[in-house]
């Protein structure tokens, strides 16, 4: 279990949020939220850092990605190739950096999970997990294949949901040609070995 943290203001941070987005984008962020909420009273993880995490995870996402790109270099946030061609990769990245600078959020497994929430990572901590499978599976989301089985696995077996969810990620970029994140590939490649010897 998390270090527990101080007490956030969650509700001025929700109202600081809402300005930040688009409706969507910000209905999105509820369901997250929730979502990672129901997901640390599963696995017994602090419900209000999971919460916090939640809901500043696309806090980024809606900064026009000529802006996102600008943004990273006046910063000297590490970019990859994949990300300077795609910018809107960067919302991760740039996120963690806005949740310290502009949130004020000195916990360093919220600032993790906003960090790696769109490409995983080998050996997530339990809120990096919670906060991946949540973006993933939150009640608005319904384009995935899939999904039904993966909300339930989410419940039973962070890790099979986690591995199932990168698997169907590759899956899915593959087939429409998409550039995959080395990182995705390497967090596959963990996961899968992981489980595998599991199993022996």
């Amino acid at each position: 279990m998390g270090n527990l943290m101080k007490n956030y203001d969650m509700k001025a941070y929700e109202k600081k949020i809402k300005h930040e987005m688009d409706e969507g984008r910000y209905q999105h962020t509820m369901g997250v939220m929730f979502m990672c909420s129901a997901l640390a009273m599963r696995y017994e993880f602090d419900i209000q850092k999971a919460q916090l995490a939640g809901l500043l995870h696309d806090c980024a996402k809606c900064i026009p990605n000529g802006k996102k790109l600008k943004l990273c270099e006046k910063h000297n946030i590490q970019m990859t190739e994949i990300e300077r061609r795609n910018p809107f990769l960067l919302h991760a990245k740039l996120g963690a950096f806005l949740a310290m600078h502009k949130y004020g959020i000195t916990d360093k497994e919220v600032i993790s999970a906003i960090l790696n929430h769109t490409t995983g990572k080998p050996n997530m901590s339990l809120l990096d997990k919670i906060v991946y499978i949540a973006d993933y599976i939150e009640p608005r989301r319904n384009k995935a294949d899939n999904l039904a089985e993966v909300r339930k696995l989410a419940f039973m077996d962070i890790d099979q949901a986690l591995y199932r969810i990168l698997s169907d990620t590759l899956e899915y970029l593959g087939g429409k040609s998409g550039e995959i994140d080395e990182m995705t590939l390497k967090a596959y490649q963990y996961y899968r070995e992981k489980l595998e010897q599991q199993k022996v």
